[in-house]
């Protein structure tokens, strides 16, 4: 089934790239290089800090945490080759190394890219930490359909008719830290955006992959509406493992967020609401004692409200306030920091 699908996306790519370039001999006209300037190469250096504090209601418990302080730079080294470092330097405390790669783009609205990267994958979970609309993020981009990893892949850009974008890619599954590994077999993603007007993004996505002896798929379909004021979204996610090895796992994130304009200090305040849930989930890596999957995070549901002051644009300089209410079943066990918590962050992008 996986090599089946996998010819499929290949397909779809090459049929991409053949119709461009099947346009461009039919007009008679070579590619062209746009002429770049000295500045053009220059590198590009981005940085995120997100600080926090969370308190949590039911425990009386605190703590202050950094939760990025994310660095990358990124540039050109030709007209048709790009590139991207980013490190996160305090990841939780931890450092990890998360971007590494170079971009080709061999012809117009069509771009190859090999290394490290995030997996094109769902909405929510391809977000940075800077574009993040609350300050822990959804269930389906931290539990669920969160993966970064390293591979290849190809995007293409569809500007006339019906605009949409499409990307797909092949990656080692064996995470960031693990590259030396071999794999008989590769796991895959492809993600498909529609976007009928400025205002509309449609996505499909699906994925596979194989953190241990079982293969899982997962299967996402979003969509939000933006406008100057109003961003609404919502996002479904559905996720099976091979053999029935383990309950299949549904996950679900919906969100508001309104804008209002403000003269005097900050720029904007930002009204946000949010309900998302998940089943109980495993990770899909065999418990040696038990030998067979197991439940790494309980089901459960979440309503999260909140405001954001912003003083400056969006997602450059952000102060966020939330409150997050949690549901359990009377068999769920919480995780310690998966509880009724208020959290105050300053997020800063630069």
């Amino acid at each position: 089934m996986s090599r089946i699908t996998t010819t499929v996306v290949t397909l779809l790519l090459a049929t991409a790239a053949f119709g461009q370039a099947k346009e461009d001999a039919g007009d008679g006209k070579k590619l062209e290089m746009e002429t770049m300037e000295f500045k053009d190469y220059l590198p590009e250096i981005h940085g995120t800090i997100r600080g926090k504090y969370e308190f949590q209601t039911e425990t009386q418990e605190s703590r202050f945490e950094v939760r990025n302080a994310r660095f990358s730079v990124s540039g050109n080294v030709h007209p048709l080759v790009a590139y991207k470092a980013e490190i996160d330097l305090s990841d939780e405390g931890s450092i990890k190394m998360l971007d590494a790669y170079a971009r080709v783009f061999p012809l117009k609205d069509l771009n190859f890219t090999i290394g490290q990267m995030r997996v094109p994958f769902t909405i929510d979970a391809h977000r940075s930490p800077h574009q993040q609309y609350f300050a822990n993020r959804s269930f389906i981009a931290k539990q669920v359909g969160n993966v970064r990893d390293v591979g290849f892949t190809a995007a293409y850009t569809n500007k006339g008719g019906l605009p949409f974008i499409l990307e797909g890619g092949l990656f080692n599954g064996s995470g960031l830290t693990n590259q030396k590994e071999w794999h008989k077999t590769l796991n895959y993603s492809v993600k498909a955006q529609l976007l009928p007007n400025k205002n509309w993004n449609v996505t499909l996505s699906t994925q596979m992959i194989k953190p241990g002896e079982v293969r899982i798929n997962m299967y996402d379909a979003g969509i939000y509406y933006q406008n100057n004021r109003f961003h609404i979204e919502a996002e479904y996610l559905y996720k099976m493992y091979g053999h029935e090895a383990f309950k299949d796992v549904h996950a679900v994130n919906s969100f508001i967020n309104y804008d209002l304009p403000l003269k005097k200090v900050f720029n904007k305040i930002s009204f946000l609401a949010r309900y998302d849930m998940m089943t109980d989930h495993s990770d899909g890596k065999m418990d040696e004692d038990a030998k067979a999957l197991i439940i790494n995070d309980y089901a459960r549901h979440r309503v999260t409200g909140g405001i954001t002051l912003s003083l400056s644009k969006a997602f450059i300089a952000d102060l966020r306030l939330n409150f997050e209410k949690y549901f359990y079943k009377k068999s769920g066990i919480p995780k310690e920091s998966e509880q009724d918590k208020i959290v105050i962050e300053f997020m800063t992008r630069f």
